[in-house]
């Protein structure tokens, strides 16, 4: 027998906001999208970024430790070459999107 555990849902804080502020959020929703969804996406958003931001942070601490150690770093030009060869493939990987 196979069981499935499922955990229950929570509900996040309310949050106060300006009226103002309501009304843009109102005005950007898309059919049939709900403000409790797009603020669920937006949440969801915001964590996964600061995860990534907080993964970039330990690499570059890593990579930093290791430069102290052994003294050999990668030529600036390279670095920059790589990551525009990587910008470059998503943007390829993002167009050819349906």
């Amino acid at each position: 027998m196979r069981y499935t555990l499922r955990m229950k849902t929570a509900v996040l804080p309310q949050v106060r906001v300006d009226p103002e502020l309501r009304a843009d959020l109102e005005s950007v929703l898309r059919k049939d999208e709900t403000l409790s969804g797009f603020v669920e996406a937006s949440v969801r958003g915001a964590v996964e970024y600061r995860r990534m931001q907080e993964a970039f942070h330990t690499r570059g601490e890593a990579a930093f430790r290791q430069f102290q150690r052994d003294g050999v770093a990668r030529p600036a030009g390279k670095v920059l070459a790589e990551l525009r060869g990587n910008l470059e493939a998503k943007r390829k990987q993002l167009k050819r999107r349906p």
